[in-house]
């Protein structure tokens, strides 16, 4: 297995470099982007979906028995063992007003465990990569959560769907406040659970999130040291789920303010 995981981290690694070139490409020209609404706050433009089969077709090339999860088309089942999962841009609602906090993300599942996760920040310039055991990094530099024992020790980031009910999400933003800390929101919710992993954010919650969102970045905090809420990854990959995520040290109190709020 540890060499077919070496061969999908580096071509993984090539296409997504590759797919973040052409987002930022469709980022620097988003005047004639063609921008759909598929819900409530839920946009999507021909930018997601070009990047997306850019991926999906440079991932049937290279590993044709693969399977694949991606945002904007349909389900490849696997008979290899290994799916891949895609965002092809996540942060659409930033990306498409021309504001930065917005990422391309890719993870690769096998035997029900995310074992490879990469995330590229083109207008940062920053890439998020992670190989099961064997630790995390930004940009080949080794990632590590803080070291904090308390929310108010720093900012703790909050995402919010309007696919769920409001309540719980304002509930969970007043307990935060409450007991010191502040609060923190992008675009991205990939890229504020990267921010998790790189120490920059203390922890992060969101009622429900899909797989193509978070798989990848709670992936990348759990091999930088941080803790994620257990959780089962077909039930995520179908239809997705609650999500907290913290350094060591503040995950119990998040999780607790979590909980009491009902955020669930």
């Amino acid at each position: 297995m540890q060499d077919e995981l070496v061969n999908r981290r580096d071509k993984g690694l090539e296409i997504v470099q590759a797919a973040s070139i052409t987002a930022k490409r469709y980022f620097s020209d988003i005047d004639k982007l063609v921008i759909e609404a598929k819900g409530k706050q839920d946009l999507v433009s021909d930018a997601d979906k070009g990047v997306e089969t850019q991926i999906r077709d440079a991932l049937n090339e290279a590993f044709p028995g693969d399977g694949i999860v991606g945002e904007e088309h349909g389900r490849k089942e696997s008979s290899s063992g290994y799916t891949w999962v895609i965002d092809p841009i996540d942060g659409t609602s930033s990306f498409v007003v021309g504001m930065p906090g917005w990422c391309v993300v890719l993870a690769c599942v096998f035997d029900d465990s995310t074992v490879l996760s990469i995330i590229i920040d083109p207008i940062a310039d920053e890439t998020y990569l992670a190989v099961k055991g064997q630790g995390a990094t930004l940009n080949n530099r080794p990632l590590t959560v803080s070291k904090a024992q308390r929310l108010d020790e720093g900012a703790t980031a909050v995402g919010y769907s309007v696919r769920i009910p409001t309540q719980p999400t304002l509930d969970v933003l007043a307990h935060v406040i409450h007991q010191g800390g502040i609060y923190f929101r992008c675009g991205s919710g990939a890229l504020m659970l990267c921010y998790v992993a790189a120490g920059r954010v203390l922890g992060y919650c969101e009622q429900h999130m899909n797989a193509w969102d978070c798989i990848a970045a709670m992936h990348i905090i759990e091999e930088a040291g941080g803790v994620v809420e257990a959780y089962d990854m077909e039930t995520m990959l179908s239809s997705g789920g609650r999500v907290i995520a913290a350094c060591p040290g503040v995950y119990p109190q998040l999780q607790q303010v979590c909980d009491e709020a009902n955020l669930k």
